[in-house]
């Protein structure tokens, strides 16, 4: 089958689409043909050797797909070959073929094709756990979205509007936060300038956003600690901008405030029923029409420098995929 495949550190260009050896499913896998894979910061993270979580080389990335199941082992329960399916194999996505624990897949309804399923989970489990378990949001409290056009940041503001927040969207560009302004958030700031404590007060009238949810860090996460509410949460989410900040305990005492750290893959060892509750009700959600992902980017599987580049430039808006295989 083919693969992409990473065998040295580095840029996008480093990896090579080669031919490998057909995926062998234990007892309690399955294979999945993959027609669409999902493309996430981390993955570009990952073939620099720059994320906390590295494979042994040489090694194919990709967390996330959509497909079909053509194989089930003799102890998987609950699947069936043909099954449409999203999964999450945590490596190895960014391939005509998988194999994926029984943890890993969830059926897809016929409404959800496979670009919109090779998008959702990561994105959502992700957001849903920082605003409902870890920041507790709660109706009419304001929740600011750092690197609001991001997936991540779209699932936030799409999330916090579901939840009976009051929602800014922030971003670095007009243009981002145009493309944002389709989930209708309450607020659009534009972070460019520098400014992004005095115009947070501005749009609360001086008291500050109860949730802040950065996926961004740097200097964002330094300007955040003194735009905060009293009894405030920040979500500490990942750190696109290349910096890992430091929170100054002054600043808590002051603000009455909680720095709450994100780490959606101990939550789902650590809580698996709670894990699996979340993911239940965001597809209910999706059910209901309540959540609408935003695919805005797909590339041949050939392309995938590109694809990783939009990331790499800074330019995602939505979720970028892979089409991996024609339907």
């Amino acid at each position: 089958m083919k693969a992409i495949v990473c065998k040295s550190y580095g840029p996008p260009e480093n990896l090579v689409l080669e031919d490998i050896d057909d995926p062998v499913a234990s007892e309690n896998e399955a294979i999945v043909k993959v027609y669409s894979a999902s493309l996430n910061f981390p993955d570009g993270l990952q073939i620099q050797g720059k994320y906390q979580f590295q494979p042994p080389m040489p090694f194919t990335p990709g967390s996330e797909v959509g497909g079909i199941i053509t194989y089930v082992g003799a102890g998987l329960q609950g699947f069936s070959v043909g099954d449409r399916v999203m999964a999450t194999p945590g490596i190895g996505g960014l391939a005509e073929q998988v194999a994926v624990k029984a943890d890993g897949l969830r059926k897809i309804p016929d409404s959800m094709d496979f670009k919109t399923a090779a998008g959702f989970a990561m994105i959502y489990t992700t957001s849903y756990y920082a605003l409902k378990q870890r920041a507790q949001l709660k109706p009419d409290e304001t929740l600011l979205v750092l690197g609001a056009s991001g997936g991540v940041g779209l699932a936030a503001v799409e999330l916090g509007k579901v939840m009976g927040a009051r929602v800014i969207a922030a971003a670095s560009s007009d243009e981002k936060l145009e493309f944002v302004n389709r989930l209708h958030p309450d607020a659009l700031l534009n972070y460019s300038d520098g400014e992004l404590k005095e115009r947070v007060k501005d749009l609360t009238k001086g008291r500050g956003a109860d949730v802040i949810y950065d996926p961004v860090g740097g200097d964002l996460f330094d300007q955040s600690c003194r735009c905060i509410n009293w009894n405030g949460r920040l979500l500490v989410i990942g750190f696109a901008s290349g910096r890992i900040p430091e929170y100054k305990a002054n600043l808590a005492l002051l603000k009455g405030a909680s720095m709450v750290g994100v780490f959606l893959g101990r939550f789902r060892k650590e809580e698996p029923e709670e894990y699996e509750n979340n993911f239940a009700e965001l597809l209910q959600m999706y059910d209901e029409g309540k959540l609408k992902p935003i695919v805005t980017e797909s590339f041949a599987m050939s392309d995938f420098v590109d694809a990783f580049n939009v990331f790499t430039e800074r330019k995602v808006m939505g979720k970028v995929t892979l089409e991996i295989s024609k339907e």
